[in-house]
């Protein structure tokens, strides 16, 4: 969850960190702070809530670290502890001369409280993290080398972290390491950079290097040094990082979550290039290793998501099982890891995942991989720790996406699948040339169709004027769109905070009709196809119990004006990809009714972006 930075070299710090830290608030803002090496003695500001709460501490100490060329940094999303300056990062050892920032959770942190307490470590915090600065600051007692202290208490550690520790005695060094959460290296000219992600150092270098588990690199202003955990020491391998700092401009939109919303055309065409380039042409996805041997040998798939991932999850279920006839089991990778799970080599396993570094997620996929599951992933991240797990990788092109609650990230995904299951279709034969074909070329123009709806936004923007008062919502559909109202009913909750729930249709009469009023605003996604006179006739079954109805519709049936007292209008698809055209105006609507209600869009309360703890 959390976000750390770091940096070694000769320009001034505190702009670099802060910089830096802007750039991962989205990973969490609950609070924020810097430790940097002055001339006499390392220095550490911290504050509680956004960044902008740091800024402000930091002007009122500026004589104190203007010459400083060396620091660390924190972004905190609260796991233990509550949000207090007590429990803000940096963490220092009792004496002050050690301090480091933390990404993680450190499972065994009662035990080793318990024994540094009796060392006579006195705590100051709530926090796991405050464990490791002492129990580092000992180790560097014994050792008197920094990195042989940061490895010596790595195995000491149970769970996730990573860690950017500093001591007064080191005056230009960093020590870094990490296992089960992201860190990278940035390398510049006589500098270098340590951050949970690429966002934090684009803008000063593309050159890189990913930390692998339980490796530790020693950072001065000219060289840097790998080892593992036993001190050998290691080649670092050094990637050109494929991101432009301009992705992270809002480019005029007045807040990343719109902007994001109307790149989605290009997302999908960037999705296709060099995968689809005809009708009548074979998918290409040179990256799935999925063969016709290997179709023929599966009994079954299994795709494990969290969030809206899983709701992309959900539909490429109904994909697969249509175009190719096996079967698929979706399920919660926060559940998935804590029951048996019966897979063997003649299962599929699919991890979905923007950012790659899904705590759950990744440690599900490790669990299947271990039974000898292939196992493939979608991610918008291919350089994350999921990737690198991967048989087989579908990497979605969406860019680099800022705002918490995901938008152009799970188109990404939803094409990711369409693209997938056609091809499985082609390689298992399970749909006829005729039938492949009418499939592509309505993938092929669902960019455009895309386009119109975001070039005529009225409609939505007033019916999120009308809603924005409501404490209730209800969004139903049924089939492929089930999963739609999900993320639609969840896109509500996250950025406006009203409460929302998803539906099957069907469902509404199994319980759910007793909450419906003149108070309770109902959104029936009306897609044509073979569900649409069900749908229908829910949707009379919920106005006759005087809900407030609303139409999400791609139909001309001007009936629909007697039933609905607003109507969203979307243009026509084949029902198969109607969830790429659906969900983009409910995107917009929990968009305008967030914007119209005064809420934080791109930083909603209580959430982080990466989600690096289970």
């Amino acid at each position: 969850m959390c976000g750390i930075v770091g940096y070694v070299g000769c320009k001034p710090v505190v702009d670099i960190l802060t910089d830096g830290l802007e750039q991962l608030e989205y990973r969490g803002y609950d609070s924020s702070g810097i430790a940097v090496m002055c001339e006499d003695k390392i220095k550490v500001y911290k504050a509680v809530g956004k960044l902008n709460n740091l800024k402000s501490e930091l002007l009122q100490h500026k004589g104190e670290y203007e010459k400083a060329t060396m620091g660390i940094g924190h972004i905190r999303w609260a796991t233990h502890g509550a949000p207090t300056v007590l429990n803000a990062h940096p963490h220092t050892c009792s004496c002050g001369n050690l301090v480091l920032v933390h990404n993680g959770i450190i499972e065994n942190y009662k035990e080793l409280r318990e024994e540094l307490a009796k060392d006579g470590c006195v705590f100051r915090s709530q926090t796991d993290t405050e464990v490791v600065a002492h129990l580092v600051a000992r180790m560097y007692a014994k050792t008197k080398d920094l990195a042989e202290a940061v490895r010596e208490a790595s195995k000491r550690i149970d769970g996730a972290y990573a860690l950017c520790v500093m001591h007064n005695d080191c005056k230009n060094t960093l020590v870094i390491t990490k296992r089960n959460a992201p860190l990278l290296v940035g390398i510049g000219e006589n500098e270098f950079f340590a951050a949970s992600d690429v966002p934090a150092i684009i803008k000063h270098t593309k050159k890189a290097m990913y930390l692998e588990d339980n490796q530790v690199v020693t950072l001065t202003p000219e060289k840097m040094t790998l080892t593992n955990l036993e001190g050998k020491v290691l080649t670092p391998k050094i990637e050109v990082l494929p991101w432009e700092p301009v992705a992270l401009s809002k480019m005029g939109y007045k807040h990343y979550m719109l902007k994001e919303i109307h790149e989605q055309p290009d997302v999908i065409r960037n999705i296709l290039v060099g995968k689809l380039h005809a009708p009548d042409e074979n998918i290409i996805l040179n990256e799935v290793k999925v063969t016709k041997e290997t179709l023929k040998t599966l009994n079954r798939i299994q795709i494990i998501a969290c969030g809206t991932s899983l709701h992309a999850a959900m539909i490429g279920k109904y994909l697969i099982e249509n175009f190719c006839g096996i079967p698929v089991d979706v399920e919660a990778s926060s559940e998935y890891i804590y029951r048996r799970n019966v897979t063997n080599k003649n299962t599929l396993v699919i991890g979905v995942s923007q950012s790659g570094e899904t705590a759950d997620t990744l440690t599900a996929i490790k669990q299947a991989k271990a039974k000898g599951s292939h196992i493939l992933i979608i991610t918008n991240r291919p350089d994350s720790a999921m990737a690198r797990e991967a048989d087989s990788l579908i990497p979605v092109n969406a860019g680099i996406e800022v705002s918490v609650a995901a938008t152009k990230s799970y188109t990404a995904q939803l094409m990711a699948f369409y693209l997938l299951a056609l091809y499985m279709a082609e390689v298992k034969n399970s749909l006829s040339s005729s039938e492949l074909t009418s499939l592509k070329s309505e993938l092929m123009v669902l960019p455009q169709k895309i386009e119109q709806i975001l070039a005529h936004t009225e409609d939505i923007q007033r019916c999120a004027k009308i809603y924005s008062s409501t404490k209730d919502f209800i969004f139903v559909a049924r089939g492929i769109n089930f999963p739609t109202a999900l993320e639609g009913a969840l896109k509500l909750k996250e950025i406006s905070y009203i409460n929302a729930t998803g539906y099957p249709a069907g469902e509404l009469k199994h319980g759910p009709i007793a909450m419906l009023d003149e108070t309770m605003p109902v959104l029936s996604i009306l897609m044509n196809g073979c569900v649409y006179e069900k749908l229908l006739s829910n949707s009379e079954e919920a106005k006759a119990r005087n809900a407030r109805m609303i139409a999400l519709t791609n139909s001309k049936d001007e009936k629909l004006e007697d039933l609905f007292e607003n109507i969203i209008r979307v243009p026509d698809v084949q029902e198969f990809f109607s969830p790429l055209v659906a969900i983009v105006p409910l995107q917009l609507l929990a968009y305008y009714i967030a914007e119209f209600l005064g809420k934080d869009v791109d930083q909603p309360r209580n959430l982080a972006k990466s989600v690096t703890v289970e």
